[in-house]
């Protein structure tokens, strides 16, 4: 494939020339991060050398796995609810509950901050109840509009292959829109990470790289701040590739349908 089929769109290239793109745009990246005339921007020594200080001085692993646990916890339970609403609203009495929660996205979660307050027995429910709200909302939005774009010939084929609508429900809704359901998982599990922060310096109980990353960026130690967030990234990629890894393992069709 000539390597001008780079510069026109719709064109696929092989994964060498991918991975050679990738590297070409972050060598660009790092030389005009470097070379930054932004006063306020951190160089990256200074970025490695807060790195060194926050993670050997100021416990930042131990926050960034505090962090990573409370996330695993919020996005299963999350993912439970939301599947679970999902599903219901094909019932006709649940649809307008369903329907009504996700409209729920537009509050703020400073409005809801005292409600949840007022809910919660600790710090920690405190923000597993944030972080689940916020997913919940989201993930219920996207799962209704995957089950409202299958297409009326699948539920005929099951009804002609004498399912049921139990059974229709679980062939054609449940099991047939897994692999689309994974990747609402994936987007909405990025979002968390967004919030975490936000839920961490609602309740600093508990530690955090939220409750970290509000000292530093209070006292404007902007090389902390981005150390932090280059970590956050970090284990934000490694959360969405398990995710990805997983919806190729649980619906390997997927993957058999890439190959074609």
């Amino acid at each position: 494939m000539p390597r001008t089929d780079i510069f026109y769109p719709g064109l696929r290239v092989g994964r060498p020339y991918r991975v050679y793109i990738a590297v070409t745009w972050l060598v660009c990246t790092a030389v005009l991060w470097s070379r930054s005339p932004f006063v306020f921007l951190p160089k990256p020594a200074e970025v490695a050398t807060a790195l060194h200080d926050l993670w050997f001085y100021q416990d930042l692993g131990i926050e960034l796995v505090a962090s990573v646990q409370l996330n695993i916890e919020s996005i299963a339970i999350a993912t439970l609810i939301s599947l679970s609403l999902a599903y219901l609203g094909t019932i006709a009495i649940f649809e307008p509950i369903v329907s009504f929660i996700g409209k729920l996205r537009f509050l703020s979660l400073y409005g809801l901050g005292f409600a949840f307050t007022i809910m919660a027995s600790s710090g920690h429910e405190l923000k597993v109840a944030i972080l689940v709200f916020m997913v919940v909302v989201y993930f219920v939005v996207g799962m209704v509009d995957v089950i409202a774009s299958i297409p009326q010939e699948q539920y005929d084929l099951a009804h002609t292959l004498r399912m049921g609508d139990w059974e229709t429900l679980y062939e054609v809704v449940i099991f047939g829109q897994l692999d689309q359901a994974f990747i609402i998982l994936r987007q909405t599990a990025a979002m968390s990470w967004m919030m975490v922060s936000v839920a961490e310096s609602m309740s600093m109980s508990g530690g955090g790289v939220g409750a970290l990353l509000l000292t530093s960026n209070k006292h404007f130690h902007m090389a902390e701040v981005m150390a932090i967030q280059i970590m956050i990234l970090i284990v934000g990629l490694a959360q969405d590739a398990l995710i990805g890894w997983l919806r190729t393992t649980c619906c390997p069709w997927v993957k058999k349908s890439r190959g074609k």
